[in-house]
């Protein structure tokens, strides 16, 4: 079979036997209803690893194949080629040479790219292949929205001194071409650029603070022109439908956005401040498919039971922990399992977070009675298999979720303590009679958020003095030829080490003695009998192994035994 030009690079892996004629002739059939390069066609059947080929499209086109992930990007480098033509010719300044640029291209031969590069640097270049995946990554990380927010806040304030311009005015805010628009757009593009979970907007005495929360941990942004937050947060309560001229009690609501193609549901809370409204929007991507129970990092130890008791007939299974500790997540990749045709789930939640398809979601609203209890009462009527509760919050409504389990509903539900064990002091607390939990509870699973490290800086870690003695204290068996990991930091995490989260998990799984204990009362017996269970690991000790694999570091480790 004779080659054409555009196909060396199919015959090139053949020649070096990193695919098969029959995988090339599947590949071959797919070209020619796709408009793709048969080289990401190999790759997305599955025939080729990425890697393998870039190196052979090194060879091929002679130019050097760079690795981003190893590569050490200078920004004020980067930003040499302006954002758009970055993103547009798929193009990243390297290297500053004295007689040329070294810039990374996905497409090496792109020679209109390279003329146009050359035209706008005013300078000769020098190719190098690049992954797509890892460029896109580092642009979206050095090219943040800061210096536009605070273009975007000048230009705010400089037409909010204007005597003709009246915050109060509703109709003001309907161009889509006005500076506060503009504002909250970038703020928003921001966000979402560096994955951020919430946007805060705190007015102070003199200036206004932007921070947004990624992996758990807020970054911060100053904007000198204290007086825009005014106009920015009355903006975002037109969109949320709240009332703009209460500024004395807190108020909630929500909206719907589009931010670079992606649909996000904004949930916002409002709260009366020294210098003004402090305002704090949740962004929750419903564009993102929902993850399901092997993808959120449970160990295999708590995730082949706890799978085991999802698929219970009745009952009562209890997630556990703090605000963000990640129950959420844990409760809809729940959910996600057990969504089948067979069988009717029914939620009560405050507020719906996801909307899932054939699950029936009740929004809680307390200004009309449409509380947990009342809807609870009802949902009974309505003849479901599953309940999911997203909060026990009084005795009431445990009561009565603990009788649905009783007669016949598996019900999911959450519950605000600090581990499995203390669940039960929380429970007789409440007021709970304790034969009723002994009855229902299957069991009762704690989860926490650690940072992971970033797996493209990830070195060797020396522990300090104090880590040391911390590490010695709680862990007297650990062997001292254990080596700890940490994040150098690198443009990929934003110089901090860390790149997204991690899940840490307690399962307790109830016993005929545990629930002795329960049936009398006794949270001290609980206690001691729980910790003995052959199947129980600690918050700590599961957080340990992750440290001890290179998942996460003692840091981590350390902030969480803090919060526990």
């Amino acid at each position: 079979m004779k080659w054409g030009k555009k196909s060396y690079i199919a015959e090139t892996l053949l020649n070096q036997q990193l695919i098969t004629q029959e995988q090339l002739d599947v590949a071959l059939a797919e070209q020619k209803i796709s408009d793709k390069k048969i080289g990401q066609i190999l790759i997305d059947l599955g025939f080729i690893d990425e890697d393998n080929l870039l190196k052979v499209l090194s060879t091929q086109l002679h130019v050097p194949y760079i690795d981003l992930k190893l590569y050490p990007i200078e920004p004020e480098i980067v930003k040499l080629l302006p954002e758009f033509y970055c993103r547009h010719f798929r193009a990243l300044v390297l290297k500053d040479e004295i007689d040329f640029y070294l810039v990374g291209l996905v497409d090496p031969q792109d020679f209109l790219a390279k003329d146009e590069i050359e035209k706008l640097v005013k300078k000769k270049i020098e190719v190098a292949l690049i992954r797509e995946e890892d460029l896109l990554s580092i642009l979206d990380t050095i090219f943040r929205r800061s210096e536009e927010i605070s273009h975007f806040a000048e230009s705010l304030s400089a037409e909010l001194k204007q005597p003709d311009d009246l915050i109060t005015d509703i109709q003001a805010f309907s161009s889509e071409d006005i500076p506060v628009v503009n504002l909250l757009r970038s703020i928003f593009e921001d966000a979402v650029q560096v994955n951020a979970s919430d946007i805060h907007i705190e007015p102070g005495e003199k200036v206004l603070r932007i921070r947004l929360r990624v992996d758990g941990v807020l970054q911060e942004q100053i904007i000198e022109e204290k007086e825009i937050s005014q106009a920015l947060i009355q903006r975002i309560k037109l969109m949320s439908k709240l009332n703009i001229t209460e500024k004395r009690l807190p108020q909630d609501g929500r909206f719907s956005i589009t931010i670079k193609h992606k649909n996000f549901d904004v949930r916002v809370s409002t709260l009366p401040v020294q210098f003004g409204e402090s305002l704090v929007m949740r962004l929750l991507n419903q564009s993102a498919d929902l993850l399901n129970l092997a993808q959120i990092g449970m160990p295999q130890k708590v995730y082949e039971p706890y799978l085991h008791l999802l698929h219970s007939s009745y009952g009562l299974l209890l997630i556990v922990g703090p605000t963000g500790s990640g129950k959420t997540t844990t409760l809809y990749a729940s959910l996600n399992e057990l969504n089948k045709a067979e069988d009717k789930i029914i939620t009560v939640e405050d507020p719906v977070e996801y909307r899932l398809t054939r699950v029936n979601q009740v929004q809680v609203n307390p200004q009309i009675d449409l509380t947990f209890a009342s809807v609870l009462r009802s949902i009974l009527r309505q003849d479901p298999d599953i309940i999911m509760i997203g909060e026990l919050r009084d005795e009431e409504t445990t009561e009565i979720a603990l009788r649905a389990a009783m007669t016949g509903h598996f019900v999911l539900a959450t519950l605000h303590t600090n581990d499995t064990v203390s669940t039960a002091t929380r429970l007789l607390d409440m007021g709970v009679e304790g034969y009723l939990v002994a009855s229902v509870l299957r069991a009762i699973i704690a989860q926490r958020l650690v940072r992971r490290i970033c797996a493209n800086c990830i070195t060797d870690d020396k522990l300090s003095m104090e880590e040391s003695i911390w590490l010695k204290t709680f862990c007297k068996d650990l062997s001292e030829q254990i080596s700890f990991k940490k994040g150098l930091g690198c443009t990929y995490c934003h110089h901090t080490g860390y790149l997204g989260r991690i899940g840490v998990y307690e399962l307790l799984l109830m016993s005929e003695e545990l629930a002795d204990a329960l049936r009398h009362q006794d949270a001290g017996l609980f206690h001691k009998v729980a910790i003995k269970q052959p199947t129980y690991r600690s918050l700590m000790q599961t957080g340990l192994d992750l440290a001890i694999h290179g998942k996460t570091t003692i840091q981590e480790i350390i902030r969480m035994s803090g919060e526990i």
